[in-house]
Order: structure tokens, then C-alpha cells, then sequence
């Protein structure tokens, strides 16, 4: 397992310097250290990011990094310069402490990533929420993020991991679920919001270890697309439909009745062993289709690696290039 990420934090009153592109992870892998090759990925396909983003687009970003990515006293730190009120407010009301230093880490790398792409100081971003509860950068009067005014991000924690993903010109969502946290019991009630055909395909696999990783696959794939949506667990789940292969990730999307018209990508992956991500961003034909992963807290993008996106699936294929 990679060694916690202790170097000094950044100083608190400067912007953050320009920073390099990241990169990132394709379909189901797993890493325990710096970020994996993905199975359906020849290793020459994945290269660490030196300085320049990988093309002439921004590409999806994403940051994994565990609870002990850094240490306490620093994310306290960080916070107590960084937050704002209403998080600061929140932070307070946790009543044990694992849950309180989860909720500081996850908002910190929030703060810090989105720094290192807005170019801006962490204090100064402006996050607000929809009616939904989601979470939006809104530009400072006067003054957009470096690269222009639209960047988005999604965040999932789960089994002392955060999760973010970053992209620019449409929506994202990310989730992040450890197997080891979801017993018999939960995995059932799980399935049970799923449609048919994906029901199927995860009974079809043997009760354990195996069946549970079916279910969860296809939770956080629902989950990270709901998300992109901005519709959370307002979106039936049964409302749409994933087909996935063990080996290649999923093969097709049949989407909600709303949501007909355009392809979307998805992502999974297994950064650390037992740990599934999912990410789900609508397909663009301008888009540069790679996606740059970094684990760990972001003091910089020194680290990351750069992995090709899957095919589109869903909506009308023939207007974004595979």
C-alpha cells in the first residue's frame, strides 16, 4: 500500500502555481500504489503525465485518495484556511471523529484539486448547491477558472476512500464503494432496485464474493450516472439498464425514456483491491477521450497517469467518433 502523502501543505495565502494535465484509468484494474493498467489497456498505452495535458482538449480527471492520504492535523489545517462557513459548520456537527476527518479530507481535496484546475486559492472558490443537494463551482464576480467558465465535479466516499472527479463542458458523476462494507443483506436490497436484465446477470454469478462484486459494478455504475444527471436516488434505478462483461466493462447502455438522445462513457476500475469506482460523463465529440488518474492528496500533479476512455454506449452513436 502506498505510503500516506506527508510533505508540507502548500502555502495558504498564494495561488496555486499552473499545473500540468492529469490522467487517468479505462476499464475494470487494480493498483495499490500508483495508479494501474487497465486489463483492456496494453501497458504502452498508459503514460505518467509530464507537464502537458495528454491532447488538445481537457480530459476527464479523477482523484482517489484514502483517509490517510493525509495526515489529521494537516487536513485540520487545511480546513480551518480553506473551508467555508457553512462547511466549517457542518464539519462540527459530526459526532465521532472518523466521520469528521473523513468529511475535512474529502473537502480539502475538493478545494485543492479544483485550485490546481480553476487556478485560483482554495479559500476563494465559491461552491454552492442545487435544489438536489448537488454541488457547483460558481465563478467569482469577475473572475472564471483558468481554461473557462465551465468546470464541473462530482464527489463519492466510501470505506475511507474520497473520490473526485473534475471535467470541463458537461456534467460528470463518480462513486466509490468498497465490498467488504456491504454484508448478504445489503447487497439484496441492492439488487432489488436494479431492472430485470442486471438482476439476471448477477444471480447468474455464484452467491459470495463473486455475486456481491456483480452487484456492486452495477450499483456504482447507477449511482455515477444519477449523479452526472443531477438527479441522485430521485432516478428510479430500474429506470435504465447496463450490460456488462467481466473482462471489457459494459457493453451497452439502454438509458431512461428521458435521456435517449446522447452516448455517454463509462469508467470502472479497482484502484485498490476490493475498492470499485465508477465514473459516467456524457460523450462528446470535442472531447479529448482519455481520462487522468492521481491517487493520493493532490499537492501537485507530478503522479497521474493517462489511460484511454471506453467506447460510447447509448444514444445516437453516430455522432460522437469511438
Amino acid at each position: 500500500m502506498t505510503a500516506s502523502v506527508t510533505p508540507p501543505p502548500p502555502r495558504l495565502s498564494s495561488r496555486p502555481s499552473p499545473s500540468p494535465s492529469l490522467s487517468a484509468a479505462a476499464a475494470v484494474s487494480s493498483f495499490p500504489g500508483p495508479p494501474p493498467v487497465p486489463a483492456s489497456v496494453s501497458a504502452s498505452a498508459a503514460v505518467p503525465v509530464a507537464g502537458a495535458d495528454a491532447g488538445t482538449d481537457e480530459p476527464v480527471k479523477l482523484w482517489l485518495c484514502p483517509n490517510d492520504g493525509l495526515p489529521p492535523a494537516v487536513a485540520h489545517l487545511l480546513a480551518a484556511h480553506w473551508l467555508d462557513a457553512q462547511e466549517q459548520k457542518t464539519a462540527s456537527r459530526f459526532l465521532f471523529e472518523r466521520d469528521r476527518r473523513q468529511y475535512l479530507l474529502a473537502h480539502t481535496l475538493v478545494r485543492r484539486a479544483l485550485a490546481l484546475e480553476a487556478g485560483l486559492a482554495e479559500a476563494e472558490l465559491v461552491i454552492w448547491r442545487s435544489a438536489r443537494g448537488r454541488p457547483f463551482l460558481r465563478p467569482a464576480p469577475g473572475e472564471l477558472p483558468r481554461g473557462g467558465a465551465q468546470l464541473d465535479f462530482n464527489l463519492s466516499h466510501a470505506g475511507g476512500y474520497s473520490l473526485l472527479g473534475i471535467v470541463r463542458r458537461h456534467r460528470i458523476g463518480v462513486d466509490v464503494e468498497r465490498l467488504e462494507d456491504r454484508d448478504e443483506r445489503a447487497i439484496t436490497t441492492i439488487v432489488r432496485t436494479f431492472a430485470a436484465p442486471e438482476r439476471e446477470w448477477v444471480e447468474q454469478a455464484a452467491p459470495g464474493p463473486d455475486r456481491d462484486r456483480r452487484a456492486l459494478r452495477v450499483w456504482t455504475l447507477k449511482e455515477a450516472y444519477s449523479k452526472a444527471r443531477g438527479l441522485g436516488l430521485g432516478l428510479p434505478f430500474d429506470a435504465f439498464v447496463f450490460t456488462l462483461d467481466d473482462e471489457h466493462g459494459v457493453r451497452a447502455f439502454t438509458p431512461p425514456a428521458d435521456d435517449t438522445a446522447r452516448p455517454w462513457r463509462f469508467v470502472e476500475l479497482e484502484p485498490v483491491p476490493g475498492v470499485l469506482v465508477a465514473v459516467a460523463v456524457p460523450a462528446d465529440a470535442a472531447q479529448d477521450p482519455v481520462l487522468h488518474l492521481g491517487y493520493g492528496f493532490p499537492w501537485s500533479r507530478s503522479e497521474l497517469r493517462s489511460f484511454p476512455l471506453p467506447r460510447p454506449v447509448g444514444g445516437h452513436l453516430s455522432a460522437v467518433p469511438a
